[in-house]
């Protein structure tokens, strides 16, 4: 029963109700199948039939006596009937299935009088086991299912989800929550991967125009370390939201969606992996619960206090779209990352299938506090206080010395105001978006950032 609970964990990673089942004979394994009707699109590839057809191909007959079947899951009706006509001796399952169970939770088909031929069934073994495993799948589907169903406000656009099918290196399942109250509605997008009680969370903040795309190099890093990683997509990029007004765009109202996010999440022992817009919000949160952090890594950013004036790079970037306000998104990183093949540029270019759907693209570059009353500014000033004489965390800064907009002299002005912070990682081919050359970035966090 053990090697039909694999089975059926396959079936499960395929996305298919987790059954499996082995078939034995003298003490060996002959034959093993999972659950495959979804993706075979076959109505009969139930875990048993797969089973029972590789231990007939086995030892070449479809007669299969003196051997025993073992099942994660009661046999429906389909699976009984071949077991019984393929003259098996015994039938082990785990979990009763008292829906369509055919081994007596629905009907016995095994003790009809009528039937020429008497097979052994066994119901019970590892039954909390195969039934633990049902039970969180479909937990998992419903969930899924509440989730996929966040009605879309009349002011939102939702880029369709297989707009993301074939995005390369891009594996991970998607979350959804609408229900935060600063979110009024709009669903937002994040991923969660890894152990809920990691010795680390590591919680990735993308920026304008990126999104959680920009972590697939540094997430499995972190994964691999037994920690979990975080990846929310802001309202307007990614998969989540899109509004349709660019004045629904707030410093103060993505900072508390942030900040709520963290809540409702429960995230504690928190590095804080920051760049761009996810530094511009990000180095804004800690001082609101600081003990909920661990660490800072914080990359090609700035804190935009409003008491000193925007690098010059930055004021060229910010004029370049107002200029051209409907920039090629792809085009953008394959100029400033020429390593990246060009399926990976296109990624960037998916949650924005037209103008309609790039509000917040519009909106962010505008958005960066430039004078001492702007929307962030006083919440930047209070953190870049704490920041330098409150933070008692860890912090590692990566620079992509490449970067016109905010490259090695914006990240020394910022360095003086975090208290601690050692001498930075260079990235010399790196540019703004250093997170493409996050791979080693990531290693060398995991092994600064130790629990």
């Amino acid at each position: 029963m053990g090697l039909a609970l694999e089975q059926a964990r396959m079936a499960e990673e395929a996305g298919e109700v987790p059954v499996g089942a082995v078939v034995v004979k003298d003490g060996r394994v002959i034959g093993s199948g999972c659950n495959a009707p979804v993706g075979s699109q076959d109505p009969t590839a139930h875990a048993e039939i797969s089973a029972l057809r590789a231990a007939a191909r086995a030892i070449g007959n479809y007669r299969l006596d003196g051997c025993t079947l073992y099942v994660t899951l009661e046999p429906c009706a389909m699976c009984t009937g071949a077991v019984l006509h393929a003259r098996l001796a015994r039938v082990v399952y785990g979990a009763a299935d008292p829906k369509t169970g055919a081994a007596g939770s629905v009907v016995d088909l095994f003790c009809q009088p009528q039937l020429n031929h008497r097979t052994h069934v066994q119901g019970g073994v590892l039954a909390q086991e195969c039934s633990v495993l049902l039970a969180d799948f479909f937990r998992n589907r419903r969930q899924e299912a509440r989730m996929n169903n966040h009605p879309l406000r009349e002011d939102a656009l939702r880029t369709p989800e297989d707009s993301f099918w074939g995005v390369p290196d891009y594996p991970w399942k998607p979350h959804y929550l609408n229900d935060l109250p600063s979110l009024q509605g709009f669903r937002m997008h994040y991923l969660d991967e890894g152990p809920r009680d990691a010795p680390l969370t590591w919680l990735c903040l993308h920026g304008n125009p990126s999104w959680s795309y920009l972590y697939r190099k540094m997430i499995p890093v972190f994964a691999a370390a037994g920690h979990r990683v975080i990846a929310p997509d802001l309202v307007g990029f990614g998969k989540s939201d899109k509004p349709k007004k660019e004045g629904v765009h707030s410093f103060s109202w993505h900072r508390q969606v942030l900040l709520e996010f963290v809540e409702r999440l429960g995230l504690k022992r928190i590095v804080l992996v920051v760049q761009d817009w996810g530094g511009i919000l990000g180095l804004t949160l800690p001082m609101d619960a600081a003990w909920r952090y661990r660490g800072l890594l914080v990359m090609n950013t700035i804190l935009a206090t409003g008491d000193s004036p925007l690098s010059p790079g930055f004021v060229a970037w910010r004029q370049m779209c107002a200029r051209n306000p409907e920039f090629d998104v792809a085009r953008l990183f394959a100029r400033g990352n020429p390593q990246m093949s060009p399926q990976e540029c296109a990624a960037y270019n998916v949650p924005f299938p037209d103008r309609g759907y790039r509000a917040g693209l519009r909106a962010f570059p505008a958005m960066v506090p430039e004078q001492p009353q702007d929307d962030g500014a006083d919440i930047s000033r209070q953190a870049r206080e704490f920041w330098s004489s409150q933070w008692i965390g860890q912090t590692m800064m990566a620079v992509g010395a490449q970067d016109p907009v905010l490259g090695g002299e914006v990240m020394a002005g910022l360095r003086r105001n975090l208290r601690g912070c050692p001498e930075p990682m260079f990235v010399e081919k790196g540019g703004h978006f250093v997170q493409e050359h996050g791979e080693p970035i990531a290693r060398a966090a995991v092994g600064y950032f130790r629990p």
